[in-house]
C-alpha cells in the first residue's frame, strides 16, 4: 500500500492538489450530540498531514444507515463541527461543511478551497450509489466523487471490509494511498494474526456467537486461551448441557460451538467460561437480580453479566498474557447493575498494558464501553476504530477496501 509520502512523490507534491479522504466518522449520537468522538479524533492525524503538505482536503464519510436519501437525523453537520474544533488550532486553513455529497453545490465548495482548507461532504449514504449492489450504479457515484479530486486517501479502517463506492470504486479511479490510521490498524491486526507474543489471550463477548464464528475458528489455531463472556456465552453453556433460562441463545449454533470446544481441547487451547453469572428477572436496570452458579441457572431468569467469581478468574487468566485481543462486552454494560464484568476485563487489560503487554480493544461496543467506563485511549496499546473490519481481518478474509490499495 502506498503511503501519503509516496503518493506525494508520485504526483510531484500535494500542494494545490485536491485530495479526497475517506474517513470513518460513524459516531454515536444522542440527538445532535456526539457521545463518543473517538473516530473523529482518530481521523485528525491524516487530515493534518495532508494540510501540512498544502493539500486541499475533501473529507467524505457515512453516518448511520439512512436509506439512500437525505435524512436530517444522520447529517454529518455535528461531526463536521467537532472536526473543526479539533483542527482549529492548527492554523493551516479553514474547515467547512457542505450539505451535499456530489452535485453543483459540492463542486462549487471544492472549487473555493485554498491550500490547507478542509471540506466535509454530507453523508455518503444519502446517495443510493454508495451502497448499491449494482456495480454500474456504484461506479457511477464513484466517478462523481472522483471528479472532485486529484487523488484519494483511504483512512476509514472501519469500512475497508465493504465494497462500497467511496471505499473501493474511487480507489480504482484516482492515484491513491493508505492513510496513517489504516496503516496502523493493519499493522496491529497483522501482529495479532501472524506474530503475537505469548501467552496470547483472546476475550470475546457481545450478543451473538454467529457474529464471531469466523474469528473463533481462526483464533483457535493461533491463541493460547479464549475467554468467553457476554450474551454469546449462553450458547457455550448450552453446548455443555447447562440450563440458560431466558438468556440470549442461538440454538442453531449449539452444535457448532460443541465442535469449537472439541477442537480447542484437541489443540490444547484453553476455553475459559464464567463459573457464575448475574441473572435478572428482565432486561432492565431496575430488574431484581442476583448471582448464581453458571451451571445452575434458574429456568425463568436471564443472564446479563459474568459474576464476581468469573471476573476474578478472567483477570487471573489475563495476568500473564503478553498479547490480548478483546472484542465484545461481558454483559449489558450500559446498565450499571450489569457493568462489573466489562469493568473487570477493562481493568485487567489496563494492568497488562502497564506491564508492557500488547492490549488491543477491537472497536465497536468494546471501544464504547471502555470510554464510557472512564478509560483513556492510552490505557491500552490500541483501540481499533473498526469492530467488524478487525474481526474480518483476523478471520483472514479478503477486505475489498484494502485489496484495492495494493493495486
Amino acid at each position: 500500500m502506498r503511503t501519503i509520502e509516496q503518493l506525494s512523490e508520485e504526483l510531484g507534491g500535494l500542494a494545490g492538489r485536491t485530495v479526497l479522504v475517506r474517513s470513518d466518522l460513524n459516531v454515536p449520537l444522542d440527538g445532535s450530540t456526539i457521545t463518543d468522538d473517538g473516530r473523529v479524533r482518530a481521523s485528525v492525524p491524516t487530515i493534518s498531514r495532508l494540510r501540512e503538505q498544502g493539500a486541499r482536503v475533501v473529507v467524505c464519510a457515512h453516518l448511520g444507515r439512512p436509506k439512500g436519501s437525505p435524512d436530517p437525523t444522520y447529517s454529518l453537520a455535528p461531526v463536521a463541527t467537532r472536526l473543526r474544533e479539533l483542527l482549529d488550532g492548527e492554523g493551516e486553513g479553514r474547515v467547512s461543511f457542505v450539505e451535499e455529497t456530489v452535485g453543483e453545490r459540492a463542486a462549487a465548495a471544492v472549487a473555493e478551497l485554498q491550500d490547507g482548507d478542509v471540506l466535509v461532504l454530507e453523508n455518503l449514504r444519502f446517495h443510493p450509489g454508495e451502497t448499491a449492489k449494482s456495480d454500474e450504479e456504484r461506479a457511477g457515484f464513484a466517478r462523481q466523487l472522483a471528479d472532485l479530486a486529484d487523488a484519494f486517501v483511504s483512512d476509514g479502517f472501519g469500512v475497508v471490509h465493504r465494497a462500497q463506492a467511496s471505499v473501493y470504486d474511487v480507489a480504482r479511479l484516482l492515484p491513491h494511498a493508505a492513510g496513517g490510521l489504516v496503516r496502523s490498524e493493519v499493522e496491529v491486526m497483522r501482529a495479532l494474526r501472524e506474530d503475537p507474543q505469548r501467552p496470547y489471550a483472546v476475550v470475546l463477548g457481545g450478543a451473538k456467537v454467529s457474529d464471531k464464528l469466523g474469528v473463533i475458528e481462526s483464533l483457535i489455531s493461533v491463541a493460547d486461551r479464549l475467554l468467553i463472556g457476554g450474551g454469546m456465552v449462553f450458547t457455550f453453556l448450552k453446548a455443555q448441557g447447562h440450563e440458560v433460562g431466558s438468556s440470549l441463545l442461538e440454538q442453531d449454533q449449539v452444535d457448532t460451538v460443541k465442535g469449537y470446544l472439541d477442537t480447542a481441547a484437541e489443540r490444547g487451547v484453553e476455553i475459559v467460561l464464567p463459573t457464575d453469572v448475574v441473572v435478572a428477572d428482565a432486561f432492565s436496570a431496575d430488574a431484581a437480580h442476583d448471582v448464581v452458579p453458571a451451571d445452575s441457572m434458574p429456568a425463568d431468569r436471564m443472564g446479563l453479566d459474568i459474576g464476581p467469581e468469573a471476573q476474578r478468574h478472567f483477570a487471573e487468566r489475563l495476568a500473564d498474557a503478553r498479547t490480548i485481543f478483546w472484542n465484545g462486552p461481558m454483559g449489558a454494560f450500559e446498565m450499571e447493575p450489569f457493568a462489573a464484568g466489562t469493568q473487570a476485563v477493562a481493568a485487567a487489560l489496563v494492568e497488562r498494558t502497564r506491564a508492557g503487554a500488547m492490549t488491543v480493544v477491537g472497536g465497536g461496543d468494546s471501544a464504547a464501553a471502555v470510554r464510557e467506563l472512564g478509560y483513556a485511549d492510552d490505557d491500552f496499546t490500541h483501540i481499533s476504530t473498526g469492530g467488524g473490519a478487525s474481526l474480518e481481518y483476523l478471520e483472514g478474509k479478503d477486505l475489498p477496501g484494502l485489496s484495492v490499495l495494493e493495486d
